[in-house]
């Protein structure tokens, strides 16, 4: 594994981190241009996908992908949101001294919440021999509104020459009126402008800014005229927000960065639907709709522990969603419900879906530390714990038509993901009938289903496969498979060593994470970002980190950044939301190995890396509290943590021994 690690890790990073602020920084160079990339961000209304680069000649050039999840397209399905690409360059239509602008120099790329662009230009008047010096500095914000369905973009355009120029601005628009037989609602406007046009005598070193707005509309409404300045305040408040909860601190510069850029990501993209708050994937396909596994397993049980109430309101909102569907008869729960609650996607069948929301939900009741949520949830949690107890098969394990792939896959009629993650449920559920005064029988009763699972996964799944002491995924299956990672992340670690060491060999592993399956080519970070935490939860703090380290480099400042994505071939690495989720909860839940065991109470097992004399995970706000975490190397094996509770002013100190837990009460 280190060998691997040091080998993939050789002329990685393409970005540096940026030494003031939280951002990272492309500064164009012979050596790693010409650059291609996407990125995707979100408000309440809209996302887009910039695809954009930087040439050989170090001139900037982008796509923008707009995506309006509330104007809903025919037929009304997963991927009605409308979109539409726009590639307008926006500074080809601006003129100084009645002169074009050329020879485009870009001399930096900041990522930071938003996309924010440095160039220079020349005049397009040219002198036979002479060599044009650049005459204006451009720098453009690239950013969503917070709460409008539009795109914003902020050009400031700088005077560099020792002379008066005249800058030209131009009126603007670029309008598309789509036919009233595809939309639901009749047609729809998208249009471009340019906003602050004229003409503007600057000095040398004076300034001017203008903005363009990208946006859509229904046929009779009226669009809307923006203060782009207010719409970038609005966003970097909302950044603000995000960074001033659950604040990562570690010797690893780059692991707390992408830390950071993983909440904006997961937190994000949160659509304000008429179904309410709804989390999306996004990827320009998933938007206005939730799903079993993106939502109520990976990204839910992230939200309480950031204590962003978009964040919060979406995950009670997906799971009331979905409690929706109970039935008496216990057939299958919808794996997504779409078109802003008003439909359902079942197209895969029974995935295992009551067991991701009997994990999902009963963990994020627990952290939440919400009685009256709590209650809401209990009924679905209930429901889902009882829908698996009834698929179990004859070997005691839980009986499925496919799993989160889909059958992309092979998975049997009962694969690991399900039966592990109706283990974690019933645990979780354990505790939270306790909490909830449902009777001491019940949590008994659910602490010995979850005991005789642990040793029907054993002996159903527990298996050497290609020379590994691990796991198949399926009865029959005879090759490695990155979800074998899943008895880690709940805690079942009979075949860790064995499961870990198939996990990191070179039939799993690539330079861009676990591949899915032995011998395909495919890959998907939610099986990496689970194997992860899986390691740290399982203690093995050497391969973790490395690992660790790896992966967040090559996701922030690799050839594709700042998040972590999807899949590949599929999708194009897309930046999926909910995985950015999934990398949190390595943190919270791997590295920090807090466990909620009540409203106000945890265990917490703390995987110091080696190397590392200290890590910190302040203003955590699960729990219904905000609280730091600071875990310190004192000799050797020796541990000790300091607990600082904000909320009462008060702290307290556990010395303990590595791998050691520690019961809290808050």
């Amino acid at each position: 594994m280190r060998l691997l690690i040091a080998t993939l890790l050789q002329s990685l990073a393409l970005w540096t981190l940026s030494p003031n602020g939280n951002g990272i920084i492309l500064t164009p160079s012979d050596a790693n241009t010409p650059y291609e990339d996407h990125i995707e961000m979100s408000g309440e209304q809209m996302a887009f996908v910039l695809r954009w680069g930087v040439g050989s000649d170090k001139s900037f050039h982008s796509e923008r992908s707009l995506v309006f999840p509330m104007l809903r397209t025919i037929p009304n399905n997963t991927h009605a949101s409308l979109m539409h690409r726009m590639g307008v360059d926006i500074p080809s239509l601006v003129s100084v001294n009645g002169y074009s602008l050329a020879m485009e120099k870009v001399e930096e790329v900041k990522l930071d919440g938003y996309m924010e662009v440095a160039s220079t230009f020349v005049s397009s008047r040219t002198r036979p021999g002479v060599v044009p010096t650049p005459i204006v500095k451009i720098v453009r914000e690239i950013f969503p509104s917070t709460d409008k369905p539009l795109m914003g973009e902020v050009y400031e355009i700088e005077n560099i020459t020792d002379k008066d120029i005249t800058v030209y601005i131009p009126s603007f628009s670029q309008v598309f009126t789509t036919p009233a037989e595809k939309g639901v609602t009749g047609s729809y406007i998208i249009r471009g402008d340019i906003i602050g046009d004229g003409s503007f005598k600057l000095a040398s070193g004076e300034k001017v800014s203008f903005g363009a707005c990208f946006q859509a509309y229904r046929v009779g409404e009226k669009m809307i005229e923006p203060d782009l300045e207010a719409e970038l305040a609005a966003r970097i408040d909302y950044l603000s927000t995000v960074d001033g909860n659950l604040v990562l601190d570690t010797p690893d510069d780059v692991i707390d960065r992408e830390f950071r850029f993983a909440k904006i990501r997961a937190s994000e993209s949160i659509f304000k639907t008429a179904g309410g708050y709804m989390h999306g994937p996004g990827g320009e396909s998933y938007y206005a709709a939730i799903w079993a596994n993106d939502q109520a397993e990976y990204v839910n049980p992230f939200f309480p522990f950031l204590g962003y109430w978009k964040g919060d309101n979406s995950a009670l909102n997906s799971y009331m969603h979905f409690a929706r569907f109970m039935n008496p008869e216990y057939k299958p729960i919808p794996s997504s419900i779409i078109a802003e609650g008003i439909d359902i996607w079942d197209g895969a069948g029974d995935r295992g879906d009551a067991a991701m929301i009997a994990h999902g939900a009963s963990r994020y009741a627990l952290e939440k530390g919400d009685r009256a949520e709590a209650e809401q949830l209990w009924p679905l949690i209930e429901w889902c714990l009882e829908y698996c107890h009834r698929k179990l098969n004859a070997d005691g394990v839980v009986l499925s038509d496919s799993d989160e792939l889909e059958g992309r896959f092979p998975s049997g009629d009962a694969n690991l993901c399900t039966s592990t993650l109706y283990y974690d449920g019933l645990r979780s559920a354990a505790f939270l009938a306790k909490e909830l005064g449902k009777g001491a029988s019940l949590s008994k009763l659910y602490n010995s289903r979850a005991d005789k699972l642990a040793k029907a996964i054993e002996a159903y799944f527990g298996a050497d496969v290609q020379g590994f002491h691990t796991y198949r995924y399926y009865d029959g299956n005879d090759v490695l498979r990155s979800w074998i990672c899943m008895p880690l992340i709940v805690g079942i670690l009979d075949r860790a060593e064995g499961t870990i060491a198939a996990l990191t060999s070179d039939k799993l592993m690539t330079k861009d994470g676990l591949l899915t399956q032995q011998g395909s080519e495919t890959f998907w970070d939610r099986s990496t970002l689970y194997s992860l935490r899986g390691m740290y939860i399982a203690g093995d703090t050497k391969t973790a980190g490395d690992f660790m380290n790896y992966y967040s480099t090559r996701r922030l400042l690799g050839d594709h950044v700042p998040y972590p994505i999807e899949a590949w071939p599929e999708g194009s690495q897309r930046h999926l939301s909910a995985e950015s989720g999934l990398y949190c909860r390595v943190i919270t839940e791997g590295m920090f190995g807090i466990r909620p065991t009540g409203f106000r109470s945890f265990t917490v097992t703390p995987r110091l890396a080696e190397g590392w004399n200290q890590m910190a995970l302040k203003h955590i706000r699960a729990l219904g509290g905000d609280f730091d975490l600071e875990v310190s190397r004192t000799t050797g094996d020796k541990l000790e943590l300091r607990l600082t509770n904000h909320l009462n002013g008060t702290s307290k100190t556990y010395k303990f021994t590595s791998g050691a837990t520690i019961s809290v009460k808050l």
